[in-house]
């Protein structure tokens, strides 16, 4: 029996992130071994002995041969072991776990804002085309895309936590606060977020509206007598969900990789604060969990993008 279409194609796409997890492990691995310096250098300090370097060396296992350290840290990740952190010795799952927590927290409200509001302006700004609606909502998002998210970070607390003394500056919650207290604390985070990936979104949802607009079948409905607003609701924007679903997803997965700088600017403890904090240690393990965490993400959130493609198809839905 012959595999359909679809299952063939979403089969393929899995095959195909798994092979890019892969290469992903790799990279990341080689990437954190070529570094400069030494190890067991940066944990002991310049006083260290040459015995205890040595010793050192011996017990993080940089003595064995890169191919045997990659396949051992991938093994231990397969088993959900992510390894122990070099500076306290704490295991690096467990002080993840709330902090991916917070990141996936911070993420999702800024994409409950930011995904609406970006497909309902890209479809106003495609019902007002060259009109000044359009160019209004064209004019702030590409200012907003223009400017670094550190600095509409900074610009936002100025005004709305020291100026107008709205929202706190340092977004620092815990699983003891309601989740009111917590929306409270991340509120400036989450609108230097849905700023900085609103514009992005909004701008490919009127693009791949437009580009449907020019279809045979649109200048079919227009010849109808239907009304612009229901011609884009009902013809336009169903056959424009591929792309639009492609660009949401892939600032999705920047919600959650890319929140590094967001995270360090408002001290909130996520998964960026806690790669920052690690870097600047040289606690190697923990740069490559993180790493292997975020490629994760970001594969995972193109894959179902893909998968939503290929759904959104009528001629892979009803092949003949």
């Amino acid at each position: 029996m012959l595999m359909h279409p679809v299952l063939k194609l979403i089969a393929q796409r899995l095959a195909l992130g798994l092979l890019l997890l892969f290469a992903a492990s790799v990279l990341i691995f080689a990437g954190t071994s070529i570094l400069p310096g030494d190890v067991a250098q940066s944990i002991l300090g310049q006083s260290a002995t040459p015995e205890a370097l040595a010793n050192m060396r011996r017990e993080l296992g940089l003595n064995d041969p890169a191919l045997t350290r990659y396949f051992a840290w991938l093994g231990g990740v397969l088993q959900g072991d992510l390894g122990t952190a070099l500076t306290n010795g704490r295991d690096i799952a467990e002080s993840l776990g709330g902090r991916l927590k917070n990141t996936l927290f911070l993420a999702f409200w800024a994409a409950a804002i930011s995904v609406p509001l970006a497909i309902f302006l890209g479809l106003l700004a495609v019902r007002y085309k060259d009109r000044w609606p359009d160019k209004l909502i064209s004019a702030v998002t590409l200012t907003t895309i223009s400017i670094p998210e550190f600095m509409i970070g900074y610009v936002l607390i100025y005004w709305i936590a020291i100026k107008w003394r709205l929202f706190p500056s340092v977004a620092i919650i815990n699983d003891s606060m309601s989740l009111g207290e917590k929306l409270n604390a991340i509120a400036i985070p989450v609108m230097v977020l849905t700023l900085v990936v609103l514009a992005h979104m909004m701008r490919m949802t009127r693009a791949a509206i437009l580009n449907v607009m020019q279809s045979a079948y649109i200048e079919t409905a227009e010849l109808k007598g239907l009304g612009m607003l229901k011609i884009i609701r009902k013809h336009a924007f169903p056959n424009a969900i591929a792309p639009i679903v492609n660009v949401v997803m892939l600032n999705l997965a920047y919600l959650v990789v890319g929140v590094v700088v967001v995270e360090v600017v408002f001290a909130y403890p996520g998964m960026g604060q806690y790669l920052v904090d690690h870097v600047s240690k040289r606690d190697v393990p923990v740069v490559q969990a993180c790493g292997l965490i975020f490629a994760a993400v970001y594969i995972g959130l193109n894959l179902v993008a893909d998968i939503v493609s290929i759904l959104a198809n009528p001629r892979l839905r009803h092949p003949k």
